[in-house]
């Protein structure tokens, strides 16, 4: 949180009056409802008080930051005030208050408030920050300390990590979804390598992108290098330097063990191929590993496309089971737009999944055929397209476009060793024209004649034997798939279940999954279970980890399987197998019930489109496998502790 976004300029009161505290909050709240930032000045007008009534927020040195939250507040602000004559504000230092810093914070379980007072205290023990303000005048001046503390802290820190006599090194962190794992092994880092005395720089790839991106100062100043990463990442740039790379996992679990390895000089050089600008595997990697990481660039990139797809469709269900059919009787237009909508979005699952995983082998050239492989492993594309039955035979469907995902990348491999008898000066020639047209021609033939009929053939006895189980067979199913999804919480066990849950829910056309209602449930139960835990007994988790137990009740109902993961690492052999558990269970009972889901994402939201028959039934699932969940983390902690 940036300390000059927060601090609203506008807002601010120079030549502030007040007889005391109580008086200065009551004018300082008016004036938001005058600015119509606050509606409802009573109840944010207690909050303020009431955390007085705690401790005085007068730190001393003549400053006072109240503080409070209030649900009309969208995010963090604070509002300045400046008393020549100081207000009485019973501080620590017995001395007036004549800077007023109200931080004023939305309500939920963001902490915003507390990062925006973590930052305004570190500003106002700055020397200059304090001289600042007791000249300060008008907002102008205002902005201005502030702006030159900010740029100040910038330039410090990045002059501190280049010069500092320390050790430093540089890491890399990534995982499939970019949600979780990769910030949880930055921040796991970050925090051993300041126990170890080390200077570290992280970079995250992440859902949202490259954050905090490692410059070539910073490279060639660096020991060593880190990269736990479950998918592709630019690695170039680390040529010749000491490198470990290995799985995000390690960056959570073995970190200090991966910087003593870099300390101790266990690190090997790393040699670029030069074949690409972007590398995902050091040379000792195993095959499973290198397949592995293939596969799960394929699988991070797909899911947006899943998720938006599945959950639109579930949407169009909100007018009617048939309600996107122009001959049914409760057809609705607006649910037709919104189904086509999903459908398209959901019928790009193939081919990005094909075309990415091509593309984490052999670059771009990968990902053009390994597109056109993902299409035609699912030809109703084509033949809606082309409105003729050319393309009619029996679609491979997820597992055609596994291997078309794969195959793309041989064939790019397969061109470049043809090829290799050209003169350099025509290479260009080969990723933009040679490879993509003969790559194309060789993955169709391929596609058509060779892969589609024995990959459809594996797909429909997988749904046949599905279809065929009955009684226990479905529970124990359910039982695995749920189970399957609190192991790893986010690793590759849990993305087989619900890939395998997805598959099936995409070849099942929109008479949903059971599957994948099962998978779903069981990802929910995790965060679900520990929340509820923490409810039940407060004593269950340390009060450092309580309220972001409490904050995985919102975690768990929207499918964030990720939220049970700090709680898990904490303590594994403790908190797995209760979730393996209850997950299990709850699945099981899902089976049981008959709940088949229509979309692949959404959790909770899920069921209120419509998107899970059986909803009560359902939901009655989820809470005996949360309460299960619960009560077994509570005897399995408290059994730990004794």
């Amino acid at each position: 949180m940036k300390l000059t976004s927060v601090i609203k300029y506008n807002l601010a009161q120079f030549n502030f009056s007040a007889t005391n505290k109580e008086d200065a909050l009551n004018k300082l709240t008016d004036e938001l409802v005058n600015k119509r930032i606050l509606s409802n000045k009573e109840q944010f007008l207690n909050a303020l008080l009431e955390r007085e009534s705690q401790s005085t927020t007068g730190v001393g040195e003549g400053v006072a930051i109240p503080h409070a939250k209030s649900p009309d507040f969208k995010e963090a602000i604070i509002v300045y005030a400046k008393s020549n004559d100081g207000v009485e504000w019973q501080s620590f230092d017995g001395q007036p208050a004549k800077n007023i810093f109200m931080i004023c914070a939305p309500e939920g379980g963001s902490d915003e408030h507390l990062k925006a007072l973590a930052s305004l205290s570190t500003a106002l023990m700055d020397k200059d920050v304090k001289e600042g303000l007791e000249k300060v005048s008008n907002e102008k001046e205002l902005q201005e300390v502030f702006e030159k503390f900010v740029e100040k802290s910038e330039v410090k820190e990045e002059v501190a990590a280049l010069n500092s006599e320390k050790p430093y090194i540089v890491a890399v962190t990534a995982c499939p979804t970019g949600i979780a794992h990769t910030f949880m092994a930055a921040e796991k880092l970050k925090e051993t390598a300041k126990e170890l005395g080390v200077d570290i720089k992280v970079e995250t790839n992440g859902q949202i992108g490259v954050e905090n991106r490692l410059t070539k100062e910073e490279i060639e100043k660096a020991i060593g290098v880190i990269v736990a990463a479950d998918k592709k990442v630019e690695l170039a740039r680390f040529n010749g330097k000491s490198a470990i790379i290995t799985k995000v996992a390690d960056g959570i679990n073995k970190p200090k063990e991966l910087i003593q390895n870099i300390l101790d000089g266990k690190a090997s050089k790393y040699a670029h191929s030069g074949d690409a600008g972007v590398e995902e595997s050091s040379s000792d990697e195993s095959i499973g590993r290198k397949i592995y990481k293939h596969l799960m660039e394929g699988v991070s990139n797909m899911l947006p496309f899943v998720v938006a797809g599945g959950m639109l469709i579930a949407i169009a269900f909100m007018w009617g089971i048939t309600s996107f059919d122009p001959k049914a009787e409760d057809y609705n237009q607006t649910a037709e737009f919104i189904f086509l909508l999903g459908k398209f979005a959901f019928s790009m699952m193939l081919p990005i999944l094909s075309g990415f995983i091509g593309r984490s082998i052999a670059d771009r050239p990968g990902f053009v055929i390994g597109l056109i492989g993902g299409i035609l492993a699912n030809p109703g594309i084509l033949a809606d397209s082309v409105g003729r039955d050319l393309f009619a035979y029996t679609p491979s469907g997820f597992l055609g476009a596994l291997v078309a995902g794969f195959l793309a990348g041989g064939i790019i491999e397969f061109l470049k060793l043809a090829f290799s008898w050209m003169p350099r000066a025509l290479d260009g020639l080969k990723p933009i024209f040679i490879f993509p047209i003969l790559g194309t021609l060789i993955m169709s033939l391929l596609m058509v004649f060779v892969i589609n009929a024995p990959m459809a053939s594996v797909m429909t006895g997988l749904q046949s034997f599905l279809t065929s189980l009955g009684g226990s067979g479905k529970l124990v199913l359910g039982f695995v798939v749920a189970a399957m999804m609190a192991i790893d919480m986010g690793g590759p066990i849990n993305k087989a279940a619900y890939v395998t849950g997805t598959a099936l829910l995409a070849s099942s056309g929109t008479s949903g999954s059971d599957v994948m209602a099962a998978v779903m449930i069981g990802g929910m139960v995790p965060p679900l279970a520990i929340a509820l835990s923490a409810t039940i007994s407060k004593n269950t988790w340390p009060e450092n980890q309580r309220n972001g137990a409490y904050v995985n009740y919102v975690m768990g109902l929207a499918f964030i399987t990720e939220g049970a993961i700090p709680f898990a690492a904490s303590n594994p052999l403790r908190v797995i197998p209760p979730l393996f558990v209850a997950s299990g269970v709850a699945g099981a009972l899902s089976m049981m019930f008959g709940s088949v889901s229509k979309a692949p994402h959404g959790g909770i939201f899920a069921v209120a489109a419509q998107g899970v028959t059986n909803p009560a039934l359902y939901l009655l699932a989820l809470v005996i496998g949360s309460v299960i969940g619960a009560l077994l983390l509570i005897v399995s902690l408290k059994t730990s502790k004794k």
